[in-house]
């Protein structure tokens, strides 16, 4: 199972950016995806989630600002951030449960997280 995540880069106050994330060989649709950052010397935080059904939860920093989407037929999250603000500067992980049968036919779900993608907000 593997999760990537694009999208990041270098964006002045108040722009936009559109991170994505696919998850790859894994044999169920996750049931919830979300997405975290990690600003330096802080910990890692959730920014916002969303369920196989639609429903969305974000962080009060950025509520109004971001918003969390799915493709379920492609098991794709995607996070469209508007109004960046320097403190949205981070690296950005997405995660979302995931899992495969083995051999034996035993299914084995965990959660799984991508390889993380850059955010800078500066002018």
């Amino acid at each position: 199972v593997q999760l990537q995540a694009s999208g990041g880069g270098l964006v002045q106050p108040g722009g936009s950016l559109r991170l994505s994330c696919a998850v790859s060989g894994s044999s169920f649709s996750s049931v919830v995806m979300g997405w975290y950052r990690q600003a330096p010397g802080k910990q890692r935080e959730l920014v916002a989630s969303i369920t196989s059904g639609g429903s969305t939860d974000y962080a009060d920093s950025v509520k109004g600002r971001f918003t969390i989407s799915r493709d379920n037929a492609k098991n794709t999250v995607y996070l469209q951030m508007n109004s960046l603000k320097p403190e949205d500067t981070a690296v950005y992980y997405c995660k979302a449960d995931a899992g495969y049968y083995t051999d034996s036919g035993v299914p084995v779900v965990g959660n799984y997280w991508g390889q993380g993608t850059q955010v800078t907000v500066s002018s």
